[in-house]
């Protein structure tokens, strides 16, 4: 299960979200041109040419400082509902979060 945001995700979210939110990121090798696919966990430095990165745990508590939101599990996936508004379906709680947090920001909610 994947436990944090993928490259895309991050870079999405490092628009919208205050920086104190990173709990990890990802490094650029320092000899090629690539980011690491697995992140780190600590500190973010813009200066660093590191990309912010978001845990489970972090995008949670986000939410949970943002409203009132319901985390919903069935065998298929994972999904948020609150107040007649519903995320889509996801295997992964990640995928779940940053489409909420999208959304919230689409709807001036964050």
């Amino acid at each position: 299960m994947k436990g944090y945001t993928n490259l895309e995700q991050s870079k999405r979210l490092a628009e919208i979200l205050p920086i104190e939110s990173v709990d990890m990121y990802y490094s650029k090798h320092p000899l090629e041109n690539y980011y690491s696919t697995i992140p780190h966990i600590g500190d973010y430095s813009a200066m660093h040419n590191q990309i912010p990165c978001w845990s489970t745990s972090a995008l949670l508590e986000i939410i949970r400082n943002n409203g009132r939101y319901e985390l919903q599990m069935y065998e298929g996936g994972y999904y948020f509902e609150a107040n007649g508004f519903m995320t889509e379906s996801y295997f992964n709680v990640v995928d779940a979060c940053v489409e909420l947090i999208l959304k919230l920001k689409e709807q001036e909610l964050l």
